[in-house]
């Protein structure tokens, strides 16, 4: 009947009344079935475990930790390292696991399936991170379960720990061999930049003041100098002058006993003062001789007054007598010996502002070649400084990200970093989590109602019966002549159905009609 017309509550009733021990009889027969094979299956036996994350102890401001990777990938990371064969197989073959019958790679995978790792996720707004995980691990046995949960939480936490002293002291090595490179490469700098230094010494960029300063100075020098030396010429001819007007007055030097007289100009003789200072001058210069050598300024000057000694002495020609007719000896005034002096003074002092002025001409050609050559060397000083200044930034920065870096490793290897920590050793279950049988029987109980549904609703289906005017209606699309109740003898009833079906198959569209 289901499917031939829309169904109401009351006919879903009709139905539920009629067939109600066809729905009963499985949801009772199948949870018994269900609980009593809950019984043949093999028990699975979890044990649980849980690893907290603690914080390292000492704050990233006074030590920053080199292991920046995060723990959700380290903890992937782990696990595939822990479930890898070279990891398990120890495990399979200390506590039988699995099958012994099957090979060792599908007890390895049977393994691998038995491991269950759960991160905890922080129920805190805006807290990173996990604050921890839980391992499980299925078993046969419960003792099993709990001993193998053990072994691969200790594993973790053995694990954690290395990987982090590795990856600290592995991150220590690369600075120490970046900054040993970064130290070359800085020693090497300071090098060129020494040795450039070196080369232009006075001509660097800092100098260039100072030369400029330098300069200055020296051209004052140089005029004070040439001032200096143009008085000194003026004050040499003025004495040249002098000399020219008192040269034709000369005394005579007689023999001791005599009386001096004056001597005709041209015809003077060596006075015993000229004699004696010329012996001096000759005994100055052997001095002076024995100590320094000829180019010495004070050799030359000794020289040049005993060459000018000699001139002046042969310019008095041979001696004459005088008027007494005892021998004399012809000699010039003493004013014109002091002009004389002088002259010689006033030479010297030419000779000395002359060496002068050539001594700061130099040093003012040396300093104005630095300062011409102050660009060139500027830009090549610069380039040089900007080498050492990117090598010493450079080396500054590993050393100090390799301090840090020591320090991070020191830490980790003190345990002082961040660490796992049991928080909850692997339990010893009660009961077995497979197979539950309340579970089992709960689904017993589902499948026989639905198994009961489907049946009354095929029987349902497939029964063409008629018991209201509305099955008429839906079948023939012809009104309802009339009833006939329903007999206790089944014949009856059954033919009387038939008969009325049959009637009314065969009854005429007037008469339908006149019905209606």
């Amino acid at each position: 009947m289901l499917g031939h017309r829309t169904l109401t509550l009351e006919d879903y009733l009709t139905i539920l009344k009629r067939r109600w021990l066809i729905i009963v009889l499985p949801a009772l027969i199948l949870p018994i079935v269900a609980f009593a094979i809950s019984f043949r299956m093999t028990p699975i036996y979890t044990s649980q475990t849980l690893v907290l994350i603690e914080q390292p102890k000492v704050p990233d401001e006074y030590v920053k930790s080199v292991v920046d990777e995060g723990l959700d990938s380290r903890l992937a990371s782990m696990k595939e390292q822990i479930l890898s064969r070279s990891r398990l197989e120890p495990i399979i073959k200390q506590f039988n696991l699995g099958n012994p019958k099957d090979d060792m790679d599908s007890r390895v995978d049977e393994t691998r399936k038995a491991i269950d790792i759960k991160p905890i996720r922080s129920e805190i707004s805006g807290a990173g991170g996990l604050p921890g995980f839980f391992i499980s691990f299925k078993a046969g046995d419960a003792h099993t379960a709990q001993q193998v949960c053990r072994q691969i939480t200790s594993l973790f936490i053995t694990e954690n720990a290395k990987s982090r002293e590795q990856s600290a002291e592995g991150t220590t090595e690369f600075l120490q061999e970046q900054l040993n490179d970064a130290k070359s490469n800085l020693d090497a700098q300071d090098a060129k930049l020494a040795a450039f230094q070196r080369e232009n010494i006075g001509a660097l960029p800092d100098d260039q003041d100072a030369n400029m300063n330098m300069l200055t100075t020296l051209n004052s020098q140089l005029d004070a100098a040439n001032q200096a030396l143009t008085q000194l010429q003026q004050e040499r001819s003025y004495r040249e002058a002098l000399l020219a007007q008192q040269g034709s007055s000369l005394i005579t030097a007689p023999e001791p006993g005599s009386k001096p007289t004056l001597a005709a100009h041209g015809a003077p003789q060596a006075t015993p003062e000229q004699a004696a200072e010329l012996q001096k001058l000759q005994a100055d210069l052997a001095d002076l001789q024995n100590r320094y050598t000829p180019d010495y300024p004070d050799v030359v000057s000794a020289k040049r007054k005993i060459a000018d000694l000699k001139k002046e002495i042969a310019q008095n020609g041979t001696p004459q007598s005088n008027s007494g007719g005892g021998p004399s000896v012809a000699v010039e005034s003493p004013a014109v010996r002091q002009i004389r002096a002088q002259i010689s003074a006033l030479d010297d002092a030419i000779q000395q502002k002359r060496r002068e002025q050539g001594n700061i001409q130099r040093q003012i050609g040396s300093y104005q070649g630095r300062l011409q050559a102050s660009p060139l060397v500027a830009a090549k000083y610069k380039e040089l400084s900007r080498d050492y200044a990117t090598a010493e930034k450079g080396y500054d920065d590993l050393l100090a990200k390799k301090n840090q870096s020591r320090m991070a490793t020191e830490l980790e290897n003190q345990q002082q970093g961040e660490q796992l920590r049991l928080m909850d050793d692997a339990n010893l279950p009660d009961e077995p989590t497979f197979p539950k049988r309340s579970m089992f029987a709960l689904g017993g109980l589902a499948a026989g109602l639905a198994l009961g549904v489907l049946l009354v609703a095929y029987l349902e289906y497939r029964d063409k019966s008629l018991r209201s005017e509305r099955d008429v209606w839906a079948f023939t699309k012809l009104p309802t002549l009339g009833i006939i109740a329903l007999s206790h003898n089944t014949t009856v009833s059954t033919n009387g159905s038939s008969w009325f079906k049959r009637r009314v198959k065969s009854a005429n569209p007037p008469l339908a009609n006149v019905g209606g």
